[in-house]
C-alpha cells in the first residue's frame, strides 16, 4: 500500500537510526510521558466515577430519592395515607412509602450499641428498600410475629458489633422511653431477627435495622404517624426539580427534600475531586508536550540538510511543515493507544480483583471502587492528541522556512 508522502518521511523519521541517539530517547520519552498522563487520567477518573457511583447506590439503599419531612419536627404527620396515595399518583414518582426513623440502644452481648430503627409498611404493601433485597442470611417470609416476638431485620456489622446472629432476641431501649406519673421511663422492646443484611455500605451495615412500621410506633408509643414519607422516581437527576414541586403541593408544615440536597456536601467534595485530579494530571501531558516539542526541534536541527533537498527537489513548505506535524499526532496517537489500554485495562483488574483495600470504619467502603467510563476515554484520548498537536506548531513552523541554498551552502 503506497502511503502519502508526508506520511512516509514523517514515518522514516520516526523510526530511523538517528546519529543522535539522544533524539531517539526524547522520542522514547515523549511517547511514555504521553502514555503515562492518559493512563493516569484514566484511572484517577475511574475512581472517582467509582467512590460517586457506589456512594450514590448505598445512600439510596438506605433512603429514598425524595423524602417528604416535616420542617419542624412535631408529632408526626398524622394524614400520611392520604398523602402517600396523592405523591404516589403524581408524574414520574414510581413509588411512594411512609416510614417512621428512630435512634435506638441495642443492649448487646458484647457492648451497647447504637442503631436506627427504621420502620416500613409490611413487604407486600410496598416495594423493599434495596438493602433488604439480597439477605446474607434469613429470609422475609415470615414478616409477622415470629414465637410471640416482632420481626427486625439488622445490618451485617451491627450483628457483628452486638454479638447477635440470625434468630436471636433482641432487646431495643428507645431514649425517648414512655412517660409515667414519675417522670420519663426507659421501656426495653424485644425482638426477633429474622435476617441479616449486607449491602456493602459500612454506614448502613453497621448501624441500620428494618422492622414494621407498626412496631416502630410501638417503640416511640406514638399514634398512627409516620415523620416521613420516601418517594423513588423515574430519573435520579430530576429529583431536585420533582421535590421542589412537591413542596409547593404538601402544605406549609411539610418540605421535601431530594438525595442531591441531603448528600450535598460529599456529592460537591467528589465533585471538586474530579476537576483537581484532571488539573494535577493534566499537568503529566504538559510535561509529555515539551517532550514532542523538544524532540521536533532537535529533529529539524538534525535533518536540515535532507529538508533543504527535498525543498529544492520539489516538496512545498505546506509538506514540510505536515510532515512534522505528522511526526507530533503519530506520537500523540502512539502514546495515547498505550495509555488508554493501560488504563482501561488496570482499573478493570483493580476493581475485579480488589486491589486497594479500605478501612470500612473510615471510608465506609471495603476497597477503593474502580469505574471507568466510556465517554472519560473519548475526551481523554481527544486532549492529549490535540496537546500533541500544537507541540508541533514551532518546530513545524521552523522547519518549513528552512531556505534550501543556505542549507546546502556549506554541504
Amino acid at each position: 500500500m503506497n502511503l502519502p508522502f508526508e506520511l512516509a518521511v514523517a514515518l522514516r523519521y520516526l523510526m530511523a537510526k538517528r546519529k543522535q541517539t539522544v533524539i531517539s530517547i526524547i522520542t522514547l520519552i515523549s511517547v511514555l510521558g504521553v502514555a503515562t498522563g492518559v493512563m493516569a487520567t484514566v484511572i484517577a477518573l475511574s475512581v472517582n466515577a467509582g467512590f460517586r457511583n457506589t456512594l450514590q447506590r448505598n445512600l439510596l439503599g438506605a433512603t429514598a430519592h425524595i423524602m417528604v419531612l416535616e420542617k419542624k419536627p412535631g408529632e408526626g404527620i398524622a394524614n400520611w395515607r392520604e398523602l402517600t396515595a396523592k405523591l404516589a399518583a403524581r408524574p414520574h414518582v414510581t413509588q411512594a412509602s411512609p416510614t417512621l426513623y428512630t435512634q435506638v440502644l441495642i443492649p448487646g452481648a458484647r457492648q451497647p450499641t447504637g442503631a436506627v430503627l427504621k420502620g416500613i409498611p409490611e413487604p407486600k404493601d410496598t416495594q423493599l428498600p434495596s438493602a433488604l433485597r439480597n439477605l446474607k442470611e434469613g429470609r422475609l417470609d415470615n414478616w409477622n410475629d415470629v414465637r410471640g416476638m416482632p420481626p427486625i431485620v439488622i445490618g451485617s456489622g451491627l450483628a457483628q458489633d452486638a454479638g447477635l446472629a440470625l434468630g436471636d432476641a433482641v432487646r431495643l431501649v428507645s431514649p425517648q422511653g414512655e412517660i409515667t406519673p414519675w417522670g420519663p421511663r426507659l421501656v426495653e422492646h424485644q425482638f426477633r431477627i429474622i435476617g441479616i443484611f449486607e449491602s456493602g455500605f459500612y454506614d448502613l451495615d453497621s448501624a441500620w435495622a428494618f422492622t414494621s412500621l407498626k412496631q416502630v410506633q410501638r417503640v416511640l408509643a406514638v399514634s398512627d404517624v409516620v415523620n416521613a414519607i420516601e418517594l423513588n422516581v423515574g430519573d435520579l437527576y430530576a429529583a431536585n426539580t420533582i421535590a421542589g414541586e412537591i413542596s409547593k403541593e404538601v402544605g406549609p408544615q411539610l418540605a421535601a427534600s431530594s438525595w442531591m440536597e441531603m448528600n450535598r456536601q460529599i456529592l460537591n467534595a467528589l465533585k471538586m475531586e474530579r476537576v483537581v485530579t484532571v488539573i494535577t494530571v493534566g499537568l503529566i501531558q504538559l510535561v509529555a508536550a515539551l517532550n514532542i516539542l523538544i524532540s521536533l526541534i532537535m529533529m529539524v536541527m538534525e535533518k536540515h540538510r535532507d529538508i533543504a533537498i527535498l525543498m529544492s527537489m520539489g516538496a512545498r513548505r505546506e509538506q514540510i511543515s505536515l510532515i512534522f506535524r505528522l511526526q507530533g499526532l503519530l506520537i500523540g496517537i502512539t502514546g495515547t493507544a498505550i495509555g488508554l489500554t493501560l488504563g482501561y485495562t488496570l482499573s478493570f483488574l483493580a476493581d475485579h480483583y480488589r486491589w486497594l483495600p479500605l478501612d470500612e470504619s473510615v471510608y465506609s467502603l471495603a476497597f477503593v471502587p474502580f469505574e471507568p467510563r466510556l465517554f472519560d476515554g473519548i475526551w481523554i484520548a481527544g486532549m492529549a492528541i490535540l496537546v500533541s498537536l500544537l507541540a508541533t506548531i514551532y518546530p513545524a513552523r521552523s522547519a518549513s522556512r528552512i531556505t534550501p541554498v543556505e542549507a546546502l551552502r556549506y554541504e
